[in-house]
């Protein structure tokens, strides 16, 4: 694990701030970095996952051309999925979308964020930039070279899939005998309402946050990356010993 490269979606738990004012000054990790590097050195080791799936996940997934399509609608211009992987001597990481002549000399990045429902669409549109998401945009900046990065939140409509799976568990959590029932049919109508969005203008269905490319933060994060690396080997040498 001397080398082992670091996905971009994690580097904000490595960037996360220790406790102790002596740990910050020395650039130490924090209980939480440590906690997703053992998730790691299993992961790495045993070929194990966590957190394999969630709904919030298989929706992004599934909805991730509807969100590129949105976002293009809405910039009037045509972006297409970026699917070349990149790495240096410490990350790795596969930019969403970009802007300029090809990924390695990116003008700016874009990641595409499908949000689960209206709610926690509004909910992220109206709060600072997430944290994880700040150091996974730095680190696109810092393997394409780009000066500037955008996160945009997109709101589409839910896979029926997912509405009806959702409307199973009402149906269940009522205990009723039909479906004919006249209260599940409103929770239902009010299901559909939750989870579509044609009626809602496209402009108002993206929500975009602007970063700037920040040296002195990438560099910091290269340091936490050799820290991490320590802490990895450090735990190879237990399990070896």
């Amino acid at each position: 694990m001397e080398n082992v490269l670091f996905r971009c979606s994690s580097l904000g738990h490595l960037m996360t701030e220790p406790i102790s004012k002596a740990d910050k000054e020395a650039g130490n990790l924090s209980e939480s970095a440590k906690t997703n590097l053992i998730d790691i050195y299993v992961r790495e080791t045993y070929g194990r996952q966590t957190d394999i799936s969630s709904k919030f996940i298989e929706k992004g997934l599934m909805v991730e051309e509807d969100s590129i399509t949105l976002y293009s609608r809405v910039k009037k211009n045509f972006f297409k999925k970026n699917e070349e992987h990149l790495s240096n001597e410490f990350l790795r990481g596969t930019p969403d979308l970009f802007t300029g002549k090809s990924i390695d000399t990116a003008d700016c990045i874009i990641d595409i964020k499908s949000s689960w429902d209206i709610f926690t669409f509004f909910r992220a549109k109206h709060k600072k930039i997430n944290p994880l998401y700040y150091w996974q945009l730095q680190g696109y900046m810092a393997l394409t070279g780009a000066k500037k990065a955008t996160l945009a939140y997109c709101l589409v409509n839910t896979p029926d899939a997912f509405i009806q799976d959702e409307k199973r568990k009402v149906f269940y959590k009522m205990n009723i005998a039909t479906e004919d029932n006249e209260v599940y049919q409103e929770a239902c109508k009010h299901l559909d309402l939750a989870m579509t969005y044609e009626d809602i203008p496209m402009e108002d269905r993206i929500a975009e946050f602007h970063i700037e490319r920040d040296e002195a933060g990438i560099e910091r994060l290269y340091q936490k990356v050799e820290k991490a690396r320590e802490y990895l080997n450090q735990m190879a040498g237990l399990q070896l010993a």
